[in-house]
């Protein structure tokens, strides 16, 4: 009876296991991981960095040093960054509370904000800077991982990704200098490479028809926008009440549960038989495929430029605490979020480009609104359009590089994902490493202004991909003839890639 039971339990989760949605799961959950480590930092860095340039000056601590001894009321001051955003706030409570006025202390804090806020504006650089690595890092990856997976298959990269994001996690809890802070960023850029490559490869090799494939990538982009939306809010709670190490602690330890559930399913090892595809060099001289990764560059670099530039904007003009950053966010990624699901499957209903055209014209009425904005309040419509607006793209392009393999080379899918995350990383790339200067030298609204300007010259190309033409039908009788033959061959190596029974 014992037996029985044990042998039917095995028997059903290997057929568990060789589920299409188990392999999505496990996707979802990695690229889940890696864009709320992506994000987490986003409220955490700008601050921290502040406060670390003002762990050298000791005007301040002078100065609250002086109100701890003469305050009967000192506990409301402990925290002394908050009067820093708040000078009318200490005013009132030395009024109140220490029955004394001191015209010097209140006009140092003002002078101090002042300070604050010139060393904040600085600051962009460097932050812009530090949040490029990652993308910049994994960008120069990606060429490598492509070509990679089709060699050993998906499952080792994929692995690999799980163990480099866990070292980037705990280096970023540790860590407390900015050099640290940019090695862990970079770092996460190669974990993050072989992550995406592999785990939306081995989506569109799981699922060869094109509408499943649509749902499939909108399922699992909702992962990434699910990582996006929970990331800043959680990181700012946790920094602000808890300590910078706490959200990457957290981290780690679900990083872990992924990694165990990718050893029970995917089993990590080496296709046994190398797969042959077109490479990634002929895929990028494709002008349709460039086009995709266009939109896809386009489609990003504003929400890009946003990230390390939005929360000092906020702390300069509307004093917003590190948990409203990080909360700030949440418009665009719960917008995301439904964006990536909607227009999954939808987009092939009423046409992939049209909805990625669509999807930019947007995005740039959504740019023009954020400086707009005197309150966080202000921001909820604009990142709200924002963020579905970049799910429209995402959605609608990600499986429209799939569906331009298949048409025009050979149904290989590792290399044209290298280029498709080339694109995303290109955007993120650009993006945080530019914001910083251009913020300092024209002002943040001059720089959203911008990036709306070229999205709507941009949108128009997506014309070109209504009907892309396919290969001649000479051509595509000699692939379906040897599609037969890959697919025989591709799904042995799956069964080896998996370790299936």
């Amino acid at each position: 009876m014992f037996y029985e039971s044990f042998q039917a339990a095995k028997d059903f989760w290997l057929q568990w296991r060789s589920s299409r949605v188990l392999i999505l799961l496990i996707v979802f959950i990695a690229l889940f991981l890696d864009n709320m480590l992506l994000t987490t930092v986003v409220p955490i860095v700008p601050d921290y960095l502040y406060r670390l340039h003002q762990s050298t000056v000791k005007s301040q601590d002078d100065t609250y040093r002086f109100l701890a001894r003469n305050c009967t009321n000192n506990e409301l001051m402990k925290r002394r960054d908050y009067f820093a955003r708040h000078p009318v706030d200490l005013r009132i409570i030395l009024r109140t509370y220490c029955n004394w006025t001191v015209d010097w202390a209140i006009n140092k804090t003002d002078t101090e904000n002042k300070q604050r806020t010139v060393i904040l504006e600085k600051e962009n650089e460097w932050v812009g800077i530090m949040f490029a690595s990652k993308a910049f890092v994994q960008l120069l990856t990606n060429p490598f991982v492509g070509p990679l997976t089709n060699r050993i298959g998906y499952s080792v990269p994929m692995f690999v990704g799980f163990v480099i994001m866990i070292v980037s996690t705990l280096i970023f809890a540790s860590s407390k200098s900015y050099t640290l802070l940019f090695i862990a960023r970079a770092i996460q850029g190669v974990g993050s490479a072989c992550s995406s490559v592999s785990g939306l490869g081995m989506l569109a090799d799981r699922y060869p028809e094109d509408v499943e494939r649509g749902k499939a990538m909108g399922t699992a982009l909702g992962g990434l926008a699910l990582g996006v939306l929970i990331g800043p809010p959680f990181g700012g709670f946790m920094y602000e009440y808890i300590g910078k190490a706490s959200p990457f602690l957290v981290l780690a330890t679900l990083g872990l549960v992924d990694g165990l559930l990718q050893l029970a399913v995917l089993k990590p090892g080496v296709a046994s038989e190398p797969i042959e595809g077109p490479s990634f060099k002929t895929l990028i001289k494709d002008p349709y495929i460039l086009i995709v990764a266009g939109a896809i560059s386009f489609g990003n670099i504003g929400i890009a430029m946003m990230e390390p530039s939005l929360p000092i904007w906020m702390m300069s003009t509307m004093k917003a605490s590190e948990f409203q950053q990080g909360a700030a966010f949440l418009p665009a990624s719960i917008s995301y979020l439904i964006g990536t699901n909607l227009f999954g499957p939808m987009a092939h209903k009423i046409g992939r480009w049209l909805c990625c055209m669509i999807g930019l014209i947007l995005i740039a009425i959504a740019l023009i609104g954020v400086p707009m904005a005197t309150s966080i309040y202000g921001l909820i419509i604009p990142n709200g359009l924002l963020g579905f607006a970049v799910g429209m793209v995402d959605s609608s392009m990600m499986p429209a590089m799939g569906y331009l393999v298949d048409i025009r080379h050979a149904s290989v899918y590792g290399s044209v994902y290298a280029i498709a995350d080339v694109a995303f990383c290109l955007g993120y790339t650009i993006g945080p490493a530019l914001s910083g200067f251009v913020v300092h030298a024209f002002g943040f609204p001059v720089m959203l202004y911008t990036i709306s300007f070229l999205c709507l010259c941009y949108a128009p190309l997506l014309i070109l991909l209504r009907n892309p033409p396919a290969r001649t039908e000479r051509m595509s009788l000699i692939t379906n003839e040897n599609h037969n033959s890959f697919q025989y061959t591709r799904s042995k190596s799956l069964d080896n890639d998996y370790n299936l029974d």
